[in-house]
């Protein structure tokens, strides 16, 4: 993460959800923010070695419907593996994966449909707490 930029990961194994999730978001979320950085992530094994390298990302974007390995499971793994890790938003596609969310430690849930009008609220306001614990 640079002054110019905030680094947001995005896992999903369907390009179309890294599509929609990177269109919702566009170049800012905020006014008060800087320009953001998409990286996407198709796979479990893509999602750890990016994490395994240190790159600090000011959020990461988790597909909760993600085949063969879920966004739930791999937040609640980062969580466990990786101290001070950027805020996790899962995508959902039930309400009632509310606890299961919970459950993997993640710092907000959205839900599909993917809503270009509230995911960009939501992901300022994690990107505003994670510049400020980072410094």
């Amino acid at each position: 993460m640079t002054d110019s930029t905030a680094k947001v990961l995005v896992f999903s194994d369907d390009r179309t959800v890294r599509e929609q999730v990177r269109l919702a978001l566009g170049r800012r979320v905020a006014s008060d923010l800087p320009e953001i950085e998409v990286f996407e992530v198709a796979t479990q094994g893509a999602l750890l070695k990016t994490l395994d390298a240190g790159t600090d990302y000011a959020l990461m974007i988790f597909d909760g419907n993600a085949q063969p390995s879920g966004g739930f499971g791999l937040a609640h793994q980062v969580k466990e593996e990786y101290a001070d890790s950027a805020p996790i938003m899962l995508l959902v596609s039930r309400e009632a994966d509310a606890w299961l969310a919970s459950w993997s430690r993640a710092e907000a849930v959205a839900p599909f449909p993917i809503d270009p009008l509230t995911m960009p609220v939501q992901a300022a306001n994690l990107i505003r707490a994670r510049l400020a614990q980072v410094g």
